[in-house]
């Protein structure tokens, strides 16, 4: 059974999710399938224009809080960013573009603790370039990709395919036609793709 991770780059609880993904699968007979997108267009369909953390400051202290419980519960360096929340669009454009590359859950997870991790601006070329160092691949080609417009439109497709699939926040996860919401439900997801309920 295949497991989708919808994940937006500039989202902290998908960085929770994103550093988890692979490990928690190991061994079981689930496909894990990426799926970055874009939540800023989803927000705006329903009146929002930033994160709802932002736009409700008791939230938002909250889950600020939350998140350092939780990065020291799984052992990730956390960090706040001076900016949230961060432009991720060109990482989610090169994201998307290596999405059949082996290296790419590897690439993510360099972005994302670039971020939440270190406190560092992923709209910057540089960060980038250092997470596709870290990948051991030439990075010269990828940043140039997320220029290309096939690149560009697959985004899109990939933001429009989560609004119909009621997408609503990041991370999220589909098992046909279940739709797991969280972080929380990373493992309550992975269960589902693994048990005998799910149709092959």
């Amino acid at each position: 059974m295949k497991l989708e991770i919808w994940f937006e780059f500039a989202s902290t609880y998908s960085y929770l999710t994103v550093s988890r993904a692979e490990d928690l699968l190991a061994g079981t007979p689930v496909e894990l399938a990426w799926r970055p997108f874009l939540l800023g267009p989803i927000f705006r369909d329903r009146g929002l224009e930033t994160s709802p953390f932002v736009l409700d400051p008791v939230k938002g202290r909250y889950m600020w809080r939350d998140m350092a419980r939780r990065c020291e519960q799984y052992g990730l360096p956390f960090m706040h960013p001076t900016v949230f929340p961060m432009n991720g669009l060109k990482a989610a454009r090169i994201m998307t573009a290596a999405l059949n590359e082996p290296w790419s859950g590897a690439f993510a997870r360099s972005v994302f603790t670039a971020q939440f991790g270190r406190g560092a601006d992923i709209s910057d070329d540089g960060i980038l370039r250092t997470a596709l160092e870290a990948c051991s691949i030439p990075p010269e080609p990828w940043l140039d990709r997320k220029h290309c417009p096939k690149t560009k439109d697959a985004l899109r497709t990939a933001t429009d395919r989560a609004r119909r699939l009621g997408i609503f926040g990041a991370p999220s996860m589909v098992v046909g036609d279940e739709l797991f919401w969280g972080d929380d439900r990373l493992e309550d997801a992975i269960a589902f793709a693994s048990s005998a309920r799910c149709p092959s």
